[in-house]
């Protein structure tokens, strides 16, 4: 690994997003007007709605959004043949995929700090723990969906075929994540399943800074997703093709 290589990568990715207005606006604004969207659903109903779901869609709006970029974009330099020119260089895989991953995590904290920003300061998100640790989990989120979208297009062939990995890989870590039932009360097997879902610690740090200021837990849930994001890069750096056949 080369990190002169690897920011030079995240430096014309950033270029690219910078020029790209559409993707810019996806990354950056989409997260914090689906929070909106969710505050105003719940504005006028009782027993603070927005408050107790609104940090767990915090967590997973950002995942969704750097899942759904990441993998799409990687595969268009690979149907495209850039990344094939870009590895004819002196530029291993993994620096390829760090530069992608440290170009869309610099986007995601602008995207995490704007949404949580908004959320707490606008629209009244009430939570007992610190602003700067809840955006530094959105962050990781963030991060982790960036990874697991990079991982991914390495088993696409066609932009089509990348999105269709967001029912199998996004929509059983929705489900599971505690959003509808706390994770607990699931039956056993699906509670084993959701044990194993990287997404449940992001929305189990979310809820939990909801009732406690206390971080210890918080901490130890992020550095479980932060394991999966690298092993998510690992497993992209090894799978990844230079071109689609």
């Amino acid at each position: 690994m080369n990190p002169r290589i690897t920011l030079a990568v995240a430096g014309r990715v950033l270029t690219q997003i910078r020029r790209d207005h559409r993707t810019l606006a996806m990354l950056v604004v989409l997260p914090t007007l689906l929070m909106t969207l969710l505050w105003w659903m719940f504005n006028d109903t009782p027993g603070g709605t927005f408050s107790r779901v609104g940090p767990g869609l915090l967590a997973l709006f950002p995942f969704i959004v750097m899942f759904l970029v990441t993998s799409v974009t990687t595969l268009r330099e690979r149907s495209s043949g850039t990344l094939e020119r870009l590895l004819a260089m002196p530029m291993g895989r993994l620096d390829f995929l760090l530069g992608f991953a440290v170009a869309f995590g610099l986007v995601a904290a602008v995207q995490s700090a704007l949404a949580v920003g908004v959320s707490v300061g606008l629209l009244g998100l009430d939570i007992t723990g610190p602003v700067w640790l809840l955006t530094t989990v959105a962050v990781a989120d963030a991060v982790l969906g960036t990874a697991l979208g990079l991982f991914v297009s390495a088993f696409a062939q066609t932009e089509f075929q990348a999105v269709q990995f967001m029912p199998a890989v996004v929509v059983p870590q929705i489900l599971l994540c505690g959003l509808f039932v706390p994770r607990p009360q699931l039956p056993d097997v699906l509670e084993t399943i959701s044990d194993v879902l990287p997404l449940s610690y992001a929305v189990d740090a979310m809820q939990h800074l909801v009732s406690s200021a206390s971080s210890g837990e918080v901490w130890q849930d992020v550095a479980i997703v932060a394991c999966f994001a690298v092993a998510g890069l690992g497993l992209g750096a090894v799978t990844l093709r230079r071109r689609t056949a």
